[in-house]
């Protein structure tokens, strides 16, 4: 995990600071999430995990997901603090993904 401090609910009003959307880019981009997943955001085009710029699962589905793996994706429990997991998923969903373009 990372050595970073919490705070409580896992949401920072800082820019840049672990666990608000500004810091979920960083994120996104040093934990190979691009590997798998398309996010044009982040410049991936990975095509085994979903199209981050087409769906937008509930925050908790994502949450979950990221944090204890499933399916073909592996946890990241180990490799991100909970800051930096909703960070990621702030991020994400800050992009818009799942509406109509």
């Amino acid at each position: 995990r990372s050595a970073r401090p919490e705070t409580a609910g896992g949401t920072s009003t800082g820019a840049g600071t672990p666990g608000d959307s500004a810091n979920g880019g960083k994120v996104v981009g040093g934990a190979g999430c691009g590997g798998c997943h398309t996010l044009a955001a982040a410049g991936s085009t990975g095509a085994v995990g979903p199209n981050l710029d087409d769906v937008k699962p509930p925050y908790d589905k994502v949450v979950s997901q990221v944090t204890n793996g499933g399916g073909a994706m592996p946890p990241f429990k180990d490799k991100l603090s909970q800051q930096e997991i909703a960070a990621v998923v702030k991020y994400i969903r800050s992009l818009g993904a799942g509406k109509k373009k």
